[in-house]
């Protein structure tokens, strides 16, 4: 197609109204119609990432395959569109902050006064032009976090004006997503605070090309006109984005609005093919029409947030949707688990999920979980934490090591099954210094995960300082609790099984992040299989 064109996602009047979603679902749309598109977040926080971040904070921290820890919405972008994401989808002021002033400390301005602008502004304006200037991507979109109006979004809304003017005409457009509210009062929907946004952000030197309305009713034709005449913008530019039932919706939704075809027309391009969301659509009719139920157990310590496993759910629904079932996952707080009560809680559920986490908090009540998933042969799945709380489980119950436990949870314990990577052992910072990103991992080809995957090499992504203690190995695996998943070049156990047990599998990565609507996660996939058989019982 020749030069990259730029796609600027803004928020209005409130947060939370779904940018990532509709800029995945656009993305979606242009991939369909034969575009190569990518997505990146610019998330105004001052965290260099958030990876230090409390999940009840910002939800759950995604990594990619080359060990960034970023915003989640990159877990939508690359569930929609099936394409890996990387440490330049992501930008954060801290990072950018942090760039400018180690630059600053070497010289590189020679002497000038450093400032927002142009320096803050140039910074942000590269780490934008990054992916486009791969030639990887005809399309780049970039979400703008945060809402129009906040301090914290100023230099990047200032960058996009900057940027708008330097790409020239129809090279970049500007989609603000803003709130429709409705007041019941009045019985209708009020267009002021869209109009006081739109005018916030022309404040601002920026003409949004397109509006996209978030709404729980119908927006008429009359109130379409209203918007587009009293905000600037043409009335097929005003696009309806009413509440779905899945965000699986939303990109047929906005087809049906006609936004992909108003983005090209803006952007002039002509050679873009009749969207194919055959796929996708097929996927949707399996979710949709499930032909069973099985119930999960989530076990965590951060579920009181639903955005804290946001790829956990997410990969239910693409393995459900494969498996022809509805995937019903009952989130249970492990600190609410004790031996007292584990019986009732989890009774009637077809399979557990113990989660990953960090700390001590709720770790006897993951332990408790997998002690009854694994007695009572009902499948179990442990990711990163969830493995090792298996290991320690089984160490305890079965090997009757007595205190066994991780070093993260009791610095002092007898047995050490679990314990922390030799070289995080002299790491005093806590941001960025996990295992992070894609490793390698050979399985056992007759094994539980040998058999799902049908490969013996996989890679799989990783967040975690702690590890399998190699020096319980032998004795763990002559108890019943097999390795079958190493990793080639450090030796480390990655996943551990139950060969006597109907399926339980502990893994050490996160099989979540790679979950996508077209590529659903194999182990995910198996693991609801395995609860519909145990269904059945």
């Amino acid at each position: 197609m020749g030069t990259t064109k730029y796609i600027f996602v803004t928020g209005g009047v409130s947060s939370s109204l779904g940018k990532g979603i509709i800029a995945a679902s656009l993305a979606k749309l242009l991939q369909a119609r034969g575009l190569r598109v990518t997505i990146q977040k610019l998330d105004p926080y001052i965290n260099v990432d958030p990876g230090t971040l409390n999940p009840y904070e910002h939800g759950e921290c995604y990594v990619t395959d080359d060990g960034a820890e970023t915003d989640l919405d990159l877990g939508h972008y690359e569930r929609f569109l099936n394409v890996p994401t990387s440490q330049a989808n992501n930008v954060t002021t801290g990072r950018i902050y942090q760039s400018v002033i180690e630059k600053e400390r070497k010289g590189e301005f020679l002497g000038k006064t450093v400032q927002v602008i142009p320096h803050i502004t140039n910074e942000i304006k590269e780490r934008i032009q990054i992916l486009g200037n791969s030639g990887d991507y005809d399309i780049v979109i970039t979400e703008i976090g945060g809402t129009v109006g906040d301090i914290e979004s100023l230099p990047y809304i200032e960058s996009v004006r900057q940027l708008k003017w330097e790409l020239g005409e129809h090279n970049s457009l500007v989609i603000h997503l803003t709130l429709i509210p409705y007041l019941s009062a009045a019985g209708e929907l009020k267009t002021k605070p869209t109009q006081h946004s739109v005018k916030t952000l022309m404040e601002s030197g920026i003409q949004a090309d397109i509006l996209v309305c978030r709404t729980e009713h119908e927006l008429s034709d009359s109130l379409k006109r209203k918007l587009a005449l009293f905000c600037n913008v043409e009335k097929e530019a005003v696009i309806q984005s009413i509440d779905a039932t899945t965000i699986y919706d939303v990109p047929n939704m906005m087809l049906d609005e006609g936004l992909d075809k108003v983005a090209l027309k803006k952007l002039d391009i002509k050679n873009a093919s009749d969207p194919n969301l055959d796929g996708w659509n097929e996927f949707l009719a399996r979710h949709k029409n499930p032909s069973g139920e099985v119930r999960i157990g989530l076990i965590g310590k951060y579920v009181e947030l639903q955005d804290s496993y946001k790829s956990i759910l997410e990969s239910f629904i693409h393995a459900g949707a494969v498996n022809e079932v509805k995937v019903k996952v009952k989130s249970i707080h492990s600190e609410h688990i004790d031996a007292s009560n584990v019986n009732e809680l989890l009774e009637g559920l077809h399979g557990v999920l113990v989660a990953p986490g960090f700390g001590e908090r709720g770790v006897e009540g993951k332990i408790e979980a997998v002690r009854y998933a694994r007695e009572h042969k009902m499948p179990f799945l442990g990711i990163c934490l969830g493995m090792q709380m298996a290991v320690i489980e089984y160490s305890r119950n079965i090997l009757g090591l007595e205190g066994a436990n991780s070093t993260e949870m009791d610095e002092f314990t007898p047995h050490p099954v679990i314990s922390l990577m030799e070289e995080q052992k002299h790491i005093t910072d806590m941001g960025g210094t996990m295992r992070l990103g894609a490793w390698k991992c050979d399985l056992e080809a007759n094994s539980i995960v040998g058999k799902i995957y049908g490969d013996i090499h996989i890679e799989e992504r990783h967040r975690h300082r702690y590890e399998y203690n190699d020096a319980y190995r032998d004795a763990l695996e002559e108890a019943g609790l097999r390795a079958t998943g190493i990793n080639p070049d450090t030796g480390l156990v990655e996943i551990v099984e139950i060969p006597e047990h109907p399926w339980f599998v502990g893994v050490q990565y996160h099989p979540e992040y790679k979950s996508t609507v077209a590529n659903p996660h194999p182990l995910f996939v198996g693991f609801v299989n395995a609860a519909h058989q145990f269904s059945k019982q």
